[in-house]
């Protein structure tokens, strides 16, 4: 009798420690501190991660294992230094990615387990977890296409952050890529939030290289032909400046006629530059160009008769 009275208050005393309000209580709070825990860590790991694929010495590294496999940059193709900055761009973004996932996962499990802990059977819930995913779809297909898009974009390494892209309803550097929407810095500090779904087209003009025109109205009455070499001389001693050949590729200028008007014949001259350095460079050409024409004494417009 005594050692049945002894389980019966042993059983009530264990019912009381595991239902009481305060025992509830405690495992909630802990429930949310481990899940807050868990996330810092994960996210702790996942910008270690980045850091390390960001570094500058490691993201060459990897750079010059992938050129490696090739015979180097040929036309068209990114240069080592362009390649690491791709990647550390594009370790950023998977890493912001990673980081939305993660917190989205855990306070999932976290709000399953805190159910299960107030005495709800959660094994309903999960078992039904298809079919309201399904219901959930339907009235939530533009969250949904926000999130596959994004995921896309960044597989198929569209853009990352740092790029600067155009994206249709705004222009501007790339901050963050989550899981609905990517914030984009335009020239005038203006924060915008665009739903992944809704990019139709991306204009990425941070990858590969640019392209810097000079377009020059000449005289009919001058020869075109010296014209050209003059316009082409001056665009590769640019290029061989020491000042300005970090930014031009090691590509040859060209020049051609563009068009025809009553009053003079319009030719242009191209360099290809590094990404976003194409309007510095130029301007640095046109100012070369304007000089090189004048000391040569070519004209401009042709002269009435």
């Amino acid at each position: 009798m005594k050692d049945g009275a002894g389980l019966t208050a042993f059983s009530g005393i264990h019912t009381w420690a595991v239902t009481s309000p305060l025992s509830v209580t405690l495992t909630l709070v802990g429930t949310v501190l481990l899940a807050l825990a868990v996330r810092w860590l994960v996210r702790r790991l996942i910008v270690r991660a980045v850091r390390t694929f960001s570094d500058n010495t490691f993201s060459r590294r990897l750079a010059r294992a992938r050129a490696s496999h090739g015979s180097g940059p040929t036309h068209g193709e990114e240069s080592p230094e362009m390649l690491a900055e791709r990647i550390a761009a594009r370790a950023r973004t998977v890493g912001a990615l990673l980081g939305s996932i993660a917190t989205f996962v855990i306070f999932a499990v976290a709000v399953v387990v805190v159910l299960d802990v107030v005495g709800l059977d959660v094994t309903p819930v999960i078992a039904s977890a298809g079919v309201v995913g399904i219901a959930v779809g339907f009235g939530a297909q533009s969250l949904i296409r926000d999130f596959l898009t994004g995921v896309f974009m960044i597989l198929e390494d569209q853009y990352g952050v740092g790029d600067v892209i155009d994206a249709g309803q705004a222009t501007g550097t790339v901050e963050d890529v989550g899981l609905r929407v990517t914030k984009l810095r335009d020239e005038n500090g203006v924060l915008w939030y665009v739903p992944n779904g809704s990019i139709a087209r991306v204009g990425n003009k941070s990858q590969g290289w640019a392209v810097a025109n000079v377009e020059v109205p000449v005289a009919y009455s001058e020869d075109l032909g010296r014209v050209r070499e003059l316009l082409r001389n001056t665009a590769e001693a640019l290029a061989a400046d020491p000042d300005w050949d970090a930014d031009v590729l090691a590509e040859p200028a060209t020049c051609s006629v563009e068009s025809m008007t009553p009053d003079n014949v319009l030719l242009r001259v191209q360099l290809r530059t590094q990404p976003l350095r194409q309007v510095e460079v130029a301007r640095e050409l046109r100012a070369r160009v304007k000089t090189a024409l004048d000391e040569a004494d070519v004209s401009y417009k042709q002269t009435p008769h």
